[in-house]
């Protein structure tokens, strides 16, 4: 009978597979680089910022809005001089920052606004005078949400 294989993702099972140990080396070295970035931008724009990747020199950021990334390329001399003071980032001469809106935001939930005294009782006058049986049911419905 053939062993089943040991799909379980934990810190230990890593270590059989060469590949997937690069993957995690370089998932922990991004993390460390992103800390840093994150660090080095001032406190009003570190929130919704990324650090995407550092290549040739090129530092390259991710905002959430349009206005964080402005006031990122404004301010990317003092930023980038911040930067240069950690050995990982002492190269780099240029800023990049692209906007990149979050994929997935909460709606915000649509909440029914009660209907007041005077116009429930025009639903019910004109649900009064209607002659479609279903739509004065709809119209009778309607004048039932009333302010309290």
């Amino acid at each position: 009978m053939k062993k089943k294989t040991d799909l379980e993702l934990t810190p230990d099972s890593f270590s059989r597979a060469s590949t997937l140990r690069e993957l995690m080396a370089k998932a922990q070295h991004h993390a460390e680089a992103e800390r840093m970035v994150i660090a080095a931008l001032p406190e009003s724009l570190a929130k919704g910022t990324r650090f995407v990747s550092c290549k040739e020199g090129e530092l390259v950021l991710s905002a959430a809005a349009a206005t964080t990334a402005s006031q990122i390329r404004f301010r990317q001399h003092e930023i980038m001089e911040e930067l240069r003071k950690q050995e990982l980032f002492r190269f780099v001469w240029k800023l990049k920052v692209k906007v990149a809106p979050p994929r997935f935001s909460e709606r915000p939930r649509a909440k029914m606004t009660p209907l007041s005294n005077e116009n429930a009782r025009l639903l019910k006058e004109e649900a009064g005078h209607t002659k479609d049986k279903q739509l004065r049911e709809v119209l009778e419905k309607l004048a039932s949400h009333v302010r309290d």
